[in-house]
């Protein structure tokens, strides 16, 4: 229907709907209207097959070459390795089929929300029908506790109102009223509109259905969340460019060792046979089963630290992000309104503990909680509010300062009741004491000042002079500009007969106690965690459906730097173009009263100006913004289901600070990918020179294809994968983001990569020449060049450790798992050396003491350099930033 329709007065909505607000709809309208507007539900996108989602992980580039391989290996005989590429093939297959799986969950997990039954007024009967069943023009009814089953217009309200947090992200209950609104009016002030699975929370009301399914608000979310694709997170870019790199150089260079052979005389199968076995061991094929296993690890350490990760590169990915576009309901807030102040006695309390000791306080506190009809249920591990959480809020005040609600009630009791409306601004109680029967009474100051003439302190009663009206006035005003929601209290004494038919008339020459300031409070650790953010070049930003001036103030006392041009609204927004927006977004540290839409538009800007996205929330007005940010998080004890499964990470305790760690994490894990990355890099180039040279300079073969299969198996594994839990460098939270564009060869790695390879190729080739010129024969010789190969490699990983440091620099036994890495594997080619039936296999002699000696001291060397020049680079900076800091 029109997305107007708060302009329209009742009179013309029943007229455009067709209904009868008496009777309802009649059964053939409601017939007609099914089959013209469908089912009410919400939007469901076509799902992948299981075998699509499957198959979806075969179509990768570096994953066909592994295919090839396979069969390659296998036609060739070397079934070992065909079976063991086929295995990895598998394993990433199948963990990433895991992950797509659940991630096809969210707009299940979205249509949750949608009320399964409604009451309805039909051709003059209440009925209570399927939710589903409900069509625009449809007469609902609801009560205390009710969802809303669909997008409705209000028009009868006996003080309704509705929770919104799940849709606009208020924690404020909203009052609904059956009035007419003007002009163009904002999703959270649409006060005569109730909006599909929202939640009542008092009174109760009638409202005429104008929206259902996909037309809904909620509907509108939904096909946002359809319409939004998927990207590859950095990580996956890095390593796709990387891993086409990868196989065309190890392609080429092994189509040039095979040319050389054959021109050099060697036989086509022989070189063939070599080549193939040079490219199965050059492309890392381990690669990505060593990137997901380090992803899991971290996952794993993160579960520990109450991070709940849905998608293994989210890890990564956070690592990098530059932005953090948090929601302030629920994410930098508590979402549960609290007393932050009280003023009585011309003094501010910041706390109920004093709440028998001072008169003032403990009658503010009874008043609050006797005029009140939100109930707390006691719970073992926190107390659950039920009903108007502003009114819970006060219960809570009184209770933490001691005063018992069912014990007052025992000496109070209640006798008449004035509701709450818009138009009183204020709600009272008639209740009977001991001795006397009094008026308790709460609402907006101003009115109740209005209505009073005496004022409460210290025990007495006292005239209400113009003067301290105005110090009430200007307290009232000071709270209002904290962002505090104000209450003004106070009661009235009263004697003879009641005349119900005029209540209204006790609501007179009231006796002001004070007033109490509540505030949905900033969670405690937040503060330091967005200090901790800063430190690590990461920009904040509060994206929220709040109020501007409630948003400003919970700014500010998070050391949110808030200035007047980096606050903007959802109206400004939308007066903003794309290219006005994405000039503006990056100053922007505030953004209130923002729609899904806007949140979306947000992250589409910043991702333009190429910052990488995290973005938190807890609401099913933040979902699509979500799934559309680099990285989604998702608050897991408030947040919705739609929520989490569009996220890519999920905040067990909804604690903020969490993110922090997770950060941490993500930075630890990318350094740690791009140490095995180096290390596998280097020794698959120095594989490869050392064939290429000897090719180049008509040597024999210094490898056998079953010796360069073994060496891959041998050194790619479990060092590689002991590199990536690596522990982070300390200072891994004071470091700037990386660049969104960085290669994942920057600082230089692939001149290292380079470098490191010549190296270990020089230094094995030239102990093949020792051992051709000092062996007994060629066997040896090869035996010789195999264990050196092996050997600098081994070397080599610990020299991978960091990028910056020195390996002397560096405390060794830091990092158990790779040691233990290093014996294992070198135990292994141990075993292919001494053993008679591996010896026949692998085409290998034992090695005499002398022979050992020359290989250690030649296979060290070429990391021994390495590390020296580190060395001497180090200190020369440290000495240099003495002398700049002098």
């Amino acid at each position: 229907m029109d997305n107007k329709i708060y302009n329209y007065s009742i009179v013309e909505l029943l007229d455009k709907l067709k209904v009868d607000l008496k009777r309802g709809l009649t059964p053939n309208q409601v017939n007609r209207r099914l089959n013209d507007f469908g089912a009410n539900q919400l939007p469901q996108k076509k799902e992948n097959s299981i075998l699509d989602l499957w198959l979806a992980h075969f179509k990768d580039f570096m994953v066909l070459v592994l295919v090839v391989a396979v069969i390659v290996s296998g036609a060739l005989g070397e079934l070992a390795d065909a079976a063991a590429i086929f295995a990895i093939v598998i394993l990433n297959a199948v963990m990433g089929f895991v992950q797509e799986f659940r991630a096809e969950k969210s707009l299940q997990a979205l249509k949750k929300l949608s009320a399964p039954q409604a009451k309805v007024k039909r051709d003059g009967q209440i009925q209570e029908i399927p939710a589903q069943d409900v069509v625009p023009g449809d007469l609902v009814i609801v009560e205390l506790g009710d969802k809303i089953p669909a997008d409705a217009r209000v028009v009868e309200s006996n003080n309704l109102k509705v929770n919104e947090a799940s849709l606009t992200g208020e924690s404020t209950a909203v009052l609904k009223k059956d009035i007419t609104l003007a002009g163009e009016v904002s999703l959270g002030d649409r006060s005569n509109m109730l909006h599909l699975g929202t939640t009542v929370v008092e009174g109760r009301g009638k409202a005429v259905v104008t929206d259902t399914g996909i037309a809904t608000e909620m509907g509108q979310i939904a096909d946002l969340l359809q319409q939004e694709g998927k990207k590859l997170t950095p990580l996956q870019r890095r390593l796709k460019t990387l891993s086409k790199w990868i196989v065309f150089s190890c392609l080429l260079a092994c189509l040039a060792v095979m040319g050389l052979g054959v021109l050099r005389g060697e036989s086509i199968y022989r070189m063939f046979l070599s080549g193939v076995s040079l490219a199965v061991a050059a492309i890392p094929e381990g690669l990505p089963a060593i990137v997901t296993l380090v992803l899991a690890l971290g996952v794993q350490r993160l579960i520990k630290c109450n991070a709940v990760v849905r998608k293994l590169p989210a890890v990564e990915t956070l690592g990098c992000a530059t932005v953090i576009c948090s929601d302030k309901t629920g994410t930098l807030t508590t979402n549960e309104m609290v007393v932050e102040q009280i003023y009585v006695n011309n003094k501010i309390y910041y706390g109920q503990a004093e709440g028998f000791s001072n008169p003032a306080l403990k009658k503010i506190l009874e008043i609050s909680a006797l005029c009140n009809n939100a109930e707390i249920e006691r719970k073992r591990s926190k107390d659950k509010i039920i009903g108007d959480p502003t009114e819970g809020a006060l219960l809570l005040a009184a209770q933490e300062a001691g005063i018992n609600r069912e014990k007052l009630a025992q000496k109070y009791q209640q006798l008449l009741e004035i509701p709450f409306s818009s138009k009183r601004k204020r709600m009272s109680v008639i209740a009977q004491g001991q001795n006397k029967a009094e008026l308790l009474i709460k609402g907006a100051p101003e009115v109740i000042l209005e209505r009073s003439q005496y004022y409460y302190q210290r025990g007495k009663v006292k005239k209400l002079t113009a003067k301290k009206k105005g110090e009430i006035l200007e307290q009232n005003q000071s709270f209002a500009e904290q962002a505090l929601r104000v209450l003004g209290v106070g009661y009235r004494e009263l004697s003879g007969v009641l005349e119900e038919d005029d209540l209204a008339q006790y609501e007179e020459e009231i006796i002001f106690v004070g007033l109490m300031g509540l505030i949905d409070p900033p969670r405690p650790e937040t503060k330091k965690a967005i200090l901790e953010c800063k430190k690590a070049g990461i920009k904040a930003k509060m994206i929220t459906g709040d109020h501007k001036e409630t948003a400003v103030a919970i700014a500010k006392k998070l050391n949110l730097k808030v200035q007047a041009d980096r606050v903007i609204t959802g109206d400004e927004l939308q007066e903003l173009s794309e290219q006005e927006l994405v000039e503006r977004i990056a100053d922007l540290t505030v953004l209130a009263r923002v729609s899904p839409e806007d949140k979306l538009r947000i992250v589409k800007a910043l991702q333009k100006k190429e910052h990488i996205v995290a973005m938190t929330g807890d609401g099913v007005n933040d979902a699509p913004a979500i799934k559309e940010a680099d990285i989604g998080i998702a608050m897991g004890q408030k947040g919705t289901d739609v929520t989490k499964e569009a996220s890519s990470l999920i905040l067990a305790d909804d604690n903020f600070a969490t993110i922090v760690a997770a950060v941490a994490e993500g930075r630890g894990i990318y350094n740690n990918i791009r140490k095995f990355i180096r290390y596998l890099l280097s020794c698959n180039v120095g594989e490869i020179l050392t064939m290429f040279f000897s090719s180049l300079l008509a040597l024999p073969l210094p490898l056998v294809a079953i010796q360069i299969l073994w060496v891959n198996l041998v050194t790619d594994g479990l060092p590689a994968l002991a590199l990536g839990v690596d522990p982070a460098d300390d200072d891994i939270m004071e470091q700037p983001p990386r660049s969104p564009q960085e290669s994942i060869f920057s600082g230089g790695l692939q001149w290292k990569i380079l470098g490191q390879g010549l190296l270990i190729g020089l230094s094995t080739l030239f102990v093949f020449l020792l051992g051709l010129r000092y062996g007994s024969d060629l066997a040896t010789a090869r035996t010789m060049a195999f264990t050196n190969l092996v050997t600098a490699q081994l070397f080599f990983v610990f020299s991978c450790r960091s990028e910056q440091l020195s390996l002397f620099r560096i405390n060794p036994f830091s990092n158990v798992y790779l040691i233990l890495a290093v014996f294992f594997s070198f135990a292994m080619h141990y075993l292919v050396l001494y053993i008679p039936v591996l010896q026949q296999l692998f085409k290998t002699t034992p090695l005499t003491t002398g022979e050992w000696a020359l290989i250690v001291i030649i296979a060290s060397s070429s990391t021994f350099i390495v590390e020296v020049a580190q060395f001497i680079i180090n200190f020369c900076q440290e000495k240099l930033f003495f002398v700049i800091s002098e």
